[in-house]
């Protein structure tokens, strides 16, 4: 069984992501083997998935997500999260 690449980074609330959607580097997809979602993880009990799209605007440690639907999730901005693909 293969070991899912996964990375803690920071999930930052940033208005014009839309909701659903989240922003990360490009450099950080690739090596997270990352193409089309994300599965956003917070202290093992908060989970959501959302559609991924590269933005090098992006700093590689961040994830962007939409603010309104983060807060409707509990998550703070600038928590820490472990970041991966969604397990199967």
């Amino acid at each position: 069984m293969s070991k899912v690449p996964e990375k803690r980074l920071r999930i930052r609330r940033i208005d014009g992501v839309d909701e659903g959607m989240a922003k990360m580097n490009s450099s950080m997809m690739k090596q997270l083997q990352i193409t089309d979602k994300i599965e956003v993880v917070i202290a093992g009990k908060r989970k959501c998935v959302l559609t991924v799209i590269a933005d090098d605007n992006v700093p590689e440690r961040e994830v962007w997500a939409n603010p309104t639907q983060m807060t409707s999730l509990g998550i703070a901005d600038n928590s820490i999260a472990t970041i991966r693909r969604p397990l199967k």
